[in-house]
């Protein structure tokens, strides 16, 4: 069976050689490799523009973007038929391949990341050695954290206050750097679509700026959410321990804490999703405005076969009504986990309908054809190009930033910036 075969539907006149060949796993990439963008951005506000507001979730994004980071490549790795050659886009890098762009950026990216890491808990490491080595009883996990991070300090145990303004502004240079780093990680994606001159729908110099903007909403809004949802289980943690150790924060002070985080962090999402809005719609209308030769079959798609998926999914369901809960006063935590869980809807659909969207149509501008996602594989194939290969790459970032918290904690931790 020819590869997309299982899952295209074709309609009217189509070429026998054509096929969705690009499904949720091509989904799936743009979207997470948003997501790392996205969350490195938050964390960035706070290191390079100095927003004091967002202190507390600057160290939990960054974090948060680093378990992001190897799950980026999973998607496509899943989607290859040759998955064992990926690893030659990163060890062989062609300066004039759009894709082999990508080995050079995301290598760039994970330095970075990983330095401004480093940076960012090297006093903290430092710390808890010293604390650990003066304990008198030590667990199996203690004598673990005293070896690994004595490894990681790398015999940098200076912690006086010169060596600190270093790492802060060391810190600061990292994450200045990180940002456009970060973009181009993601925009290239964008300029991969755009650059397409056979396909209508994708070539677009707007592309790659739209993807962009979107990436940064997506990355805050999946960081609210995460950050919400730890918030609720260390209240549950605390009050069960409360009982053996009082001096613990309350549930009403974590819920204080809680509530001013999200509400300014909501702020600055509905700041870039006004961007991404505004974008999109700019360049919707600029297609309709030229109407050019592809317009025809371009306006059957977006206006009659994929109505659903972007007038109501997107922008109704994934823009226009999240963006009126987390604007309506008194915001509270339980709203804002609605409202940016919408928004990721509203930024996958938008992946959606540029991949799915995007091959929707057939070259010969008579025919579509439609993908049906796979839901219970009968093969790999259908796995890896399915529901639950897709559920796959959405869970791996939740599992890695457990265990990459257990050796970074994003909560309670001492010194750090």
């Amino acid at each position: 069976m020819v590869h997309g075969e299982a899952w295209t539907i074709k309609e009217f006149f189509t070429y026998p050689n054509e096929y969705i060949y690009w499904t949720i796993q091509i989904v799936m990439y743009p979207f997470m490799t948003g997501l790392v963008a996205g969350a490195f951005v938050l964390s960035s506000l706070y290191h390079v523009f100095g927003v004091k507001q967002l202190k507390d979730i600057a160290r939990f994004s960054l974090v948060f973007s680093f378990a992001l980071l190897p799950v980026a490549m999973m998607p496509l790795m899943l989607h290859l038929q040759q998955p064992q050659r990926g690893i030659e886009v990163m060890m062989t890098p062609h300066f004039t391949s759009a894709i082999a762009a990508f080995g050079i950026v995301f290598s760039t990216y994970g330095m970075i990341v990983a330095a401004e890491l480093w940076f960012v808990y090297r006093q903290y490491f430092v710390q808890t050695v010293q604390d650990l080595k003066v304990k008198t009883s030590r667990t199996a996990w203690d004598s673990f954290l005293i070896s690994l991070y004595s490894i990681l300090i790398m015999g940098a145990w200076d912690i006086s206050e010169h060596a600190l303004e270093k790492d802060e502004k060391a810190v600061k240079i990292l994450a200045g750097l990180g940002i456009p780093v970060a973009c181009f990680l993601h925009g290239y994606a964008g300029f991969i679509f755009g650059s397409v001159k056979a396909n209508a729908l994708w070539m677009t110099p707007l592309m790659p700026v739209i993807f962009i903007c979107s990436a940064v909403v997506s990355g805050i809004a999946l960081c609210i959410i995460t950050y919400a949802a730890s918030m609720e289980l260390r209240k549950l943690i605390f009050a069960w321990k409360r009982k053996l150790n009082p001096d613990l924060p309350t549930t009403a002070e974590l819920k204080s804490v809680e509530l001013h985080v999200v509400t300014m962090t909501v702020k600055y999402l509905i700041m870039f999703l006004i961007l991404a809005i505004t974008l999109e719609l700019l360049d919707l209308i600029f297609r309709g405005y030229t109407a050019v030769k592809s317009w025809d079959i371009l306006r059957s798609v977006i206006y009659e076969k994929d109505f659903t998926k972007i007038f109501i999914l997107q922008y109704t369901c994934g823009n226009l009504i999240p963006f009126i809960l987390l604007l309506m006063p008194r915001l509270t935590v339980r709203r804002a986990v609605l409202g940016t869980m919408m928004v990721l809807l509203g930024v996958f659909m938008m992946r959606w309908n540029v991949v799915i969207g995007g091959q929707a149509f057939s070259s010969s501008f008579a025919g579509f054809m439609d993908y049906r996602l796979p839901i219970w594989p009968h093969d790999m194939e259908t796995f890896k190009e399915g529901l639950f290969g897709a559920l796959m790459v959405a869970v791996t970032p939740f599992v890695l930033f457990y265990f990459i918290s257990r050796i970074l904690p994003v909560f309670g931790q001492k010194g750090g910036h």
